[in-house]
């Protein structure tokens, strides 16, 4: 019995590392450069922009170097619609979101720019 209790207390803080890095789940890391209010994703290739995942943060921004919530949003390749505070609105194409992990968007990954 000692024995069975040693071994689930074992297994117990192997797992907690795991279980507390899922618990931040999906987030976006702003490299852009720029503080942004608009974070929207699409099925790479389409035009399908889900909902603005700032709306996530408590000032409805996010500042560059800042990590953002991400949710609603299913693993896979994206692309990203970011606009910042200034109203330039640009993609970045081919971004692949996993499950629990941070994804970043650099000013170099930008494209289509436009105010």
């Amino acid at each position: 019995m000692r024995a069975h209790l040693m071994a689930l207390a074992a297994l117990a803080l192997a797992i907690s590392p795991a279980l507390s890095a899922g618990r931040k789940g999906t987030r976006f890391w702003n490299l852009t450069g720029a503080e942004l209010n608009q974070v929207r994703l699409a099925p790479a290739g389409t035009t399908q922009w889900g909902r603005n995942q700032c709306e996530n943060d408590r000032d409805g921004t996010v500042d560059f170097d800042e990590r953002l919530q991400v949710t609603d949003v299913q693993p896979g390749v994206y692309d990203v619609q970011v606009r910042d505070v200034s109203g330039r609105t640009c993609l970045a194409h081919n971004v692949t979101v996993k499950e629990g992990e941070v994804f970043a968007v650099h000013e170099r990954d930008l494209t289509n720019c436009s105010k």
